[in-house]
């Protein structure tokens, strides 16, 4: 079956490696550790947003780095962007300290990457580019587009549940035709070469 494959970058960093030594991860090979082997995956959309460097100079690169060795050993990925927003708020303590209720904290925020996976899960399935979508996300927004697609285009639909200690969403579940569930041990099986061959990408020393 033709198999197109939907990222969310930052729900699955922070979902499945984020403080990890996973962070390398080769995403084709996890995928084939994953999904059913009559599903022949043909393109690999990878949604996420360039984060802001203004904390750490050195993350903006470590992230680069990582894309680039993605698209030189992954033919069939393709990176979309949205925005990433760094800004100072106020807001309301869990547990307020005498008179104070309230503190300035900095909020990050990544804007773009659900809307813009649900419109390139829509679009392709309008134009018939796949016969089963796999979406790696837990976020329950993105239930109406799988609905869509399951219900009105009578396509499959993959869920990959991201952190065995999330919640899976019900949403998404509803409008699955399956649910697979990323294990650790898949997380160390599957990491990208360092160096990437013919290249100078290196895995980041801090990783």
């Amino acid at each position: 079956m033709r198999t197109y494959v939907y990222i969310d970058g930052f729900n699955f960093y922070y979902g499945a490696v984020k403080g990890t030594p996973y962070k390398w991860l080769d995403f084709k090979s996890l995928l084939q550790k994953l999904l059913p082997k009559h599903l022949n995956v043909e393109r690999i959309k990878y949604f996420t947003a360039r984060v802001d460097g203004k904390y750490d100079p050195q993350q903006p690169i470590r992230q680069q780095t990582y894309i680039r060795a993605l698209e030189a050993s992954i033919p069939e990925i393709k990176v979309y962007y949205g925005h990433f927003l760094t800004h100072n708020v106020t807001m309301p303590l869990v547990k307020p300290k005498g008179k104070k209720t309230k503190e300035r904290v900095v909020k990050t925020e990544e804007k773009g990457s659900d809307v813009n996976l649900a419109v390139h899960l829509l679009n392709d399935s309008w134009l018939d580019r796949y016969d089963c979508a796999v979406v790696v996300s837990n976020d329950s927004d993105l239930a109406e587009a799988l609905k869509i697609v399951r219900n009105h285009h009578h396509r499959d639909v993959g869920v990959i549940k991201i952190n065995k200690k999330w919640r899976f969403s019900r949403q998404l579940q509803k409008y699955s035709t399956f649910t697979r569930e990323i294990r650790t041990g898949m997380l160390a099986s599957s990491q990208l070469p360092d160096p990437i061959p013919g290249t100078t990408l290196q895995k980041p020393a801090s990783w």
